[in-house]
């Protein structure tokens, strides 16, 4: 498996394409949607599907151009993130205005099913992660020991729970859950540097 890792947008989203055999799962296109479809066609990948680790304005800012390019292109989130779609709240103009509904949208618990008739031969877990949001989840992608947290653990912090709909002890709980993986797990969160499950366990206030 490959994967390549940049940040889109003003809020600086770690926007990764994850992929196998010329497949790529682009995990939150916060921004920049027409610089993707550049960086696909460079690397000579092929979209399999959107993958959304929470609703916030800041990951989904790029759905609409992604699927100009590529229509049937299907967007997993977790179902109790989809109202966020054209919410009046969840835009911040004039780098990201309201981003309506997009089309295709599938339910992210289903993505390991899907991946290969998606044509991504990789094993893939979703992780039902809630506190930033009610919906938010993290990608696990075992064989590679990756994980796409999104919003859920930052290098030595966590997401905050100060939004429409966040929880602390929720978030808390999905911390602890995350901590089960192995130590070596490579964590690519949604903004800021990368680290592993073993450093957050070690220095991370949020999970000592």
């Amino acid at each position: 498996m490959d994967r390549f890792t940049v940040s889109v947008g003003s809020y600086e989203v770690n926007c990764s394409l994850v992929s196998t055999a010329g497949r790529a799962l682009v995990v939150d296109p916060g921004s920049e949607g027409a610089r993707l479809v550049r960086l696909l066609a460079q690397k000579g990948l092929e979209p399999a599907a959107i993958l959304l680790t929470h609703g916030h304005f800041d990951h989904i800012g790029g759905i609409h151009e992604l699927q100009a390019a590529f229509p049937d292109l299907p967007v997993y989130i977790h179902p109790d993130d989809t109202v966020m779609f054209g919410h009046p709240f969840n835009q911040s103009p004039p780098d990201y205005p309201l981003a309506p509904r997009p089309a295709n949208i599938r339910d992210a618990r289903q993505l390991a099913t899907d991946a290969p008739a998606l044509g991504f031969t990789a094993p893939v877990e979703t992780i039902h992660t809630p506190g930033h949001t009610p919906g938010g989840v993290c990608y696990h992608f075992p064989a590679d020991a990756l994980l796409l947290s999104g919003d859920t653990l930052f290098a030595g912090s966590a997401g905050r729970t100060d939004f429409p709909g966040g929880s602390m002890n929720r978030l808390m709980a999905s911390l602890k859950a995350l901590t089960a993986l192995p130590d070596a797990t490579l964590v690519i969160p949604g903004h800021g540097p990368h680290t592993t499950i073993a450093a957050e366990k070690a220095t991370n206030p949020f999970l000592i």
